[in-house]
């Protein structure tokens, strides 16, 4: 077949145009490729990895094209560089990963050296008090500002200790303490002396669950080591060996009410966990801690260890947990715990430790948490895959 030269131009020119037509739709229709921006993709790992401030250090921040800040999350720092070079962000990194080692002289580690170290929200003596720790518990240090010291309580809790109540040690001095047999005082309060005779000068101030070396053994009085090397003699009917202590525990109703009733009256304080003064879930805490169970450090974290369990089908010793309802607009708050005696009673810290009661007609209702009663969580004989530790293990 033969075209003229006319219609042989027409031809290509229709082809041509059909080609750029689509060509130009395509290009016109396709998606653009957008990534996330730096913050969101900071945002994305902080939720990750350190949903709760609480528990990790999670501070990073963009400072012009340089990444700052610190983190004791070495995995969420390093899918954080991995997101921003997929996303195509090549930026200088300034992160310290906590602790620094050589800061803190490769003593990342501290034992408390007093009955009860208050941990603190800052390195500051007038900041908010977070939580406590007894004497001869293991901290984690991450870092050091003046004589202040970022740690880590064993159930994970963060805050600021003073530098004087406690005493650093290298990962090898810790190791060798924990390998050794401790001695637990017994009693809610009580002192070591720097004889074996209850009249000679005091060598501290004691609590219930301060942990000792034990030097020496005599008739009536144990001779112990304190984490900074004082000697100390602590009479023995006031103390047990914490092996012995953990074997004899037994958490049940019964343990736990004897327990709690034993701490009534004992004034509230904000961020108490100790024969000291507790506040709400500190108080929870301790009365679990007593019996061999330990418990997260707040009430907000507390509401999510254990088994659901209905209002009506509570058994003694369940928490109840207490605050804002969830809303369309915001998830549930909770800000109380108490912990369920029978006989629609509780006990919890509230100015102080005491009784109340969901019964409008008896003199202790408490109309005030009855309103805002959330929900409750059954404790004994669950496991540790719904978050109870067992202090036994």
């Amino acid at each position: 077949m033969y075209y003229s030269l006319n219609t042989r131009n027409k031809l290509y020119l229709l082809i041509l145009f059909t080609c750029l037509s689509n060509a130009l739709f395509a290009q016109v229709n396709q998606t653009p490729v957008t990534h996330p921006t730096v913050h969101a993709i900071i945002e994305q790992v902080k939720k990750k990895y350190a949903p709760d401030k609480r528990v990790a250090v999670f501070q990073v921040d963009l400072d012009s094209n340089l990444l700052v800040g610190k983190t004791n999350l070495p995995l969420a720092k390093k899918e954080l560089m991995s997101r921003l070079k997929t996303n195509g962000y090549n930026l200088a990194d300034e992160i310290r990963v906590l602790p620094e080692e050589e800061e803190l002289e490769d003593k990342i580690y501290a034992l408390v050296n007093v009955s009860v170290a208050n941990i603190r929200s800052q390195p500051k003596e007038s900041a908010e008090l977070a939580t406590q720790s007894l004497l001869g518990t293991t901290l984690k240090v991450l870092e050091k500002e003046r004589n202040w010291y970022l740690v880590q309580t064993p159930d994970h809790y963060i805050g600021w200790v003073d530098g004087g109540t406690i005493k650093r040690k290298l990962k090898d001095e810790v190791e060798a303490y924990q390998n050794q047999a401790k001695l637990m005082y017994a009693r809610p309060f009580g002192f070591a002396f720097t004889e074996a005779d209850e009249n000679t000068q005091t060598v501290s101030d004691l609590t219930w669950g301060d942990l000792f070396v034990v030097k020496d053994t005599l008739t009536d009085f144990y001779e112990v080591i304190y984490p900074d090397a004082r000697k100390g003699f602590i009479p023995k009917h006031e103390a047990i060996s914490y092996q012995d202590w953990k074997k004899m525990t037994n958490p049940n109703p019964e343990a736990l009410t004897k327990t709690a009733f034993r701490m009534m009256g004992l004034p509230y304080l904000w961020g108490g966990t100790s024969w000291k003064g507790v506040d709400c879930s500190g108080y929870m805490r301790m009365v679990y801690q007593t019996n061999g169970i330990l418990l997260p450090r707040d009430a907000s974290q507390q509401a999510f260890v254990g088994e659901d369990v209905a209002f009506e089908k509570l058994s003694v010793g369940d928490l109840l947990f207490f605050g804002e309802k969830a809303t369309p607009e915001k998830p549930e708050r909770v800000v109380h715990v108490g912990m369920w005696l029978g006989n629609n009673e509780f006990i919890h810290s509230s100015g102080m430790v005491r009784i109340s009661s969901f019964d409008k007609d008896c003199a202790n209702y408490d109309a005030g948490n009855a309103n805002r009663y959330l929900r409750a969580k059954h404790i004994l004989g669950v496991g540790a895959e719904k978050g109870v530790v067992s202090l036994k293990n």
